[in-house]
Order: C-alpha cells, then structure tokens, then sequence
C-alpha cells in the first residue's frame, strides 16, 4: 500500500502546480547564472560567462519553472529572440552598480518586450542585483531609469534589490514571480 498510497500524493501534489517557461536575461556580468544556481541548488557556484545558455527546472511554491538563462555578452544578444517564443515570464538582471551600463539595459529590456515574440509574456521580475555594492541604485532608482513603466506597459512588473551571491532578496522577488505565474494559470 506504501507505493499506492505514494502515487497518489504524488497525482495530488502535482494538481494545481504551473509549469511555465521563464527566461532570465540582462547584460553580460549582471549575475544571471549566479542567481539562477542560487535558486537552483542553494548555493553560490563558480561561473564563467555564459556562451549560449543554461536551463534549470525551478520548483516553487506551486510552479514549475523551466529557466533559460542565455548569455548576455553583446555578440549573443541578438540571439536572445529564438527563446522569445512561449515565454510566460521574464526575469531581467541588472547589475544595480554598473550606472554607466544602465542604459544599455534598458535598451535592451525595452527591445526584448516589443518584440511579438515576446507577446505571452505576462510578468516581468527586475533583479536589481549587487546592492551589496557602495553605488548601488535602488529598485525605484532602477525602475525609473529603465522607464519600467512605459516600457512594460499592459504587464506586470517588480524590481526587486538582491544580493545574488549571499541569496538576499531572491526569493521575495521569486514569490512575486511565482504568485503571478499562479494567478495567470
């Protein structure tokens, strides 16, 4: 009965649970693989940049995440597109120190959500990653920089401060991700 009785918590833990499609991208050195391990198994990895990507299965709360974190060196960034297709959310890194970069991540963030591939894609979570750091804009500094606003319109969007490398912040800003995955199933 052991194996029975196994199966069928099993059949009812999985009623209700949201598998989804989320693509982690932002400008190379942002801390997007460093995160998405941390996420993954707990801990901070070694990592090098990322040429082409890594894909995870996040479980949380009541999702499944299938994250596909792609590389954000400049030569990669106009391959971003190809994994635009079927992506429910979006998690965007920002190095919240690199000022002199923000910018060009706002450039991108607001290409990436214009584009008609992107049109399924519901949510977006802003890491405003490497708060640790003494010229670290906050997440309402982050947030008007990039115009969030404006450039995810007719979306749902947070900008949430984190520490990457010491887990601070992720998991507040993966609730909120997770709650609206949740609420658009």
């Amino acid at each position: 009965m052991g194996i029975v009785s196994s199966l069928i918590r099993g059949v009812f833990e999985r009623l209700g649970t949201k598998d989804s499609r989320v693509l982690m991208l932002g400008l190379d050195a942002a801390g997007k693989t460093t995160i998405l391990y941390k996420l993954k198994v707990g801990e901070t990895v070694s990592t090098i940049p990322t040429i082409g990507f890594n894909v995870e299965k996040l479980q949380y709360k009541r999702c499944e995440m299938t994250t596909w974190d792609v590389g954000g060196q400049e030569r990669l960034r106009r391959l971003w597109r190809h994994y635009y297709t079927g992506t429910d959310a979006l998690i965007f890194v920002v190095d919240s120190a690199d000022r002199e970069r923000l910018s060009d991540a706002a450039e991108e963030l607001s290409a990436v959500l214009s584009d008609p591939g992107m049109s399924e894609c519901k949510s977006v979570l802003v890491y405003a990653n490497k708060q640790d750091l003494p010229e670290a804009l906050t997440p309402d500094e982050i947030a008007s920089e990039m115009r969030m606003s404006e450039v995810a319109a007719g979306r749902k969007w947070w900008v949430q401060a984190c520490v990457g490398v010491s887990n601070n912040g992720l998991y507040e800003g993966l609730d909120w991700l997770a709650d609206r995955i949740m609420e658009s199933a």
